[in-house]
């Protein structure tokens, strides 16, 4: 039984296939954004300096601190 390839699967695949120098370029643009190594101390300390969610600011009678 052969499985489904969707449209866009298979248009990309024909795109890889007549430009293989994209691969290099995809990833590059990964690289920017996504491919980071994690800093576990520097986001402990992100996470206990952000502020808590404040109650419902919409409120007739809410008082901000």
């Amino acid at each position: 039984m052969a499985m489904y390839e969707s449209e866009h699967t298979k248009f990309m695949r024909e795109m890889l296939k007549a430009h293989p120098e994209w691969a290099e370029d995809q990833l590059v643009g990964r690289a920017l954004l996504w491919d980071k190594k994690l800093d576990l101390t520097e986001q402990q300390a992100i996470r206990e300096s952000s502020e808590s969610n404040r109650p419902y600011p919409y409120d007739v009678n809410f008082d901000p601190v």
